[in-house]
């Protein structure tokens, strides 16, 4: 027994040593990440934009209020520049796979040389619960998980915090602020809707104002000549949908028609150039790729990828109508009214109500509070309805509106005197 005992000794002492390497070999960077006990695993990226790059899985309460409800797994993406540096944490809304890519950055971190902290919004992609329980969806448990990463991120990254997200992720940054004043330094939401409704009634006349006559009129006689040639391209329409396994709620004549209503709304989001639009002369090819490209019928469709956006919606983020009365002779369905909730959430939650508080509680913190703030907008861009374009008189709170701009309006996008302003804001305010 002794000789055999002799023998393993050196064995053990070199996988002693073996592992006393591999813990030194460890980043200081992990190290730090290793004491945050709500991390369970932290795997490291490629990055061509940071020193070090890692997703982690952050372990949150299913209701903040009531944590023994149970818990789920949030992935959150560290980019590390230095622990001197100052962090943005992007606020996402949706799910978080593009930030994986080894060159992405924001455009404030890139500005600045910051840290980001990127968080997947819960119930999307990675970050969703299993089973899927709807009532914890809520923006306050949203803010809270974005508080409970805040909090477990400055024990390494101390210096000042910017908070920013694009569309819902710029609500989530505007809600995250209300909630959580004193979280973050700076908060910049980005093309960030206030709605007050689940069809809100505010984009609708702006759809009827944006632009100019001769371009509204050329995205109407396009709305209403695929509507006139409905008969010839519903068969398309209907294979297309058949070929991209979608389902749907309702008959695809209806979805038809709703892609159509759609398709305004989409098309100066995204800032597509009016020019672009096929004449109503041209053939049946050209309108039905032209609608597809603008306005695909898979956002119609049940159990997509947005889902659970359109619960929140529903529930208390808000949404946008139609206007249906320049088309009603050709239509299929007798009214638009509620097809958020016909059309695109679980059966489930089709009766659930929509909460005005959240509204309610942005508008008034806002209102009564001046922290460091910088909104920006597109003026094209329908969602700038509901943005909060009437904050005047703030000495911290700053609106910017692209001319002519889309839902694509970034600080860089804006016009030089804009850009300069913002970005000297920032400079300012991180000093």
């Amino acid at each position: 027994m002794r000789k055999h005992a002799l023998l393993r000794a050196p064995f053990l002492i070199f996988a002693l040593l073996m592992v006393s390497l591999s813990l030194s070999a460890h980043t200081e960077l992990q190290q730090k990440l290793g004491k945050i006990s709500a991390i369970t695993q932290s795997k490291p990226l490629e990055s061509t934009k940071f020193v070090e790059k890692y997703v982690t899985s952050f372990t949150q309460p299913l209701d903040h209020r009531h944590p023994e409800k149970g818990s789920f797994s949030q992935r959150v993406i560290v980019f590390h520049a230095g622990f001197d540096r100052p962090t943005v944490i992007v606020t996402e809304g949706y799910g978080a796979s593009y930030a994986l890519r080894p060159g992405y950055r924001e455009e404030i971190s890139e500005l600045f040389n910051t840290n980001m902290i990127f968080v997947e919004y819960r119930y999307f992609l990675e970050s969703t619960p299993e089973p899927k329980d709807w009532q914890y969806l809520t923006a306050e448990n949203s803010a809270d998980d974005l508080h409970a990463v805040t909090t477990a991120f400055k024990e390494i990254y101390p210096e000042k915090w910017i908070a920013t997200g694009i569309s819902k992720g710029g609500q989530t940054a505007t809600l995250y602020r209300t909630f959580y004043p004193d979280d973050v330094d700076i908060s910049v939401p980005y093309v960030a809707p206030l709605c007050y409704g689940v069809e809100d009634g505010r984009h609708e006349p702006f759809l009827h104002k944006v632009s100019t006559p001769e371009d509204r009129k050329a995205i109407e006689d396009f709305q209403l000549e695929v509507l006139k040639r409905k008969a010839i391209l519903l068969p398309r329409f209907e294979q297309y949908c058949a070929d991209k396994k979608y389902s749907f709620r309702r008959p695809v004549e209806e979805i038809y028609d709703y892609s159509v209503l759609e398709y305004s709304f989409a098309l100066w989001q995204w800032g597509t150039p009016v020019n672009t639009i096929p004449a109503v002369t041209a053939s049946d090819d050209e309108l039905f790729k032209h609608l597809l490209a603008i306005s695909e019928p898979g956002y119609f469709a049940e159990d997509g990828p947005n889902t659970s956006f359109f619960v929140q919606a529903a529930r208390e983020l808000g949404y946008y109508g139609y206007d249906v009365r320049p088309f009603k002779k050709y239509l299929s369905i007798k009214t638009s009214k509620d097809y958020l909730r016909r059309l695109m959430l679980p059966e489930e939650l089709e009766d659930m109500p929509f909460d005005k508080t959240l509204g309610r509680k942005i508008t008034k913190f806002l209102k009564e509070n001046d922290p460091k703030m910088i909104f920006v907008y597109g003026q094209n861009d329908p969602w700038t309805a509901a943005g909060v374009t009437w904050l005047k008189g703030k000495k911290n709170i700053h609106v910017f509106v692209q001319p002519g701009g889309s839902h694509l309006a970034r600080i860089a996008t804006l016009p030089e005197p804009m850009k300069e302003e913002a970005v000297a804001l920032l400079k300012q305010w991180l000093e």
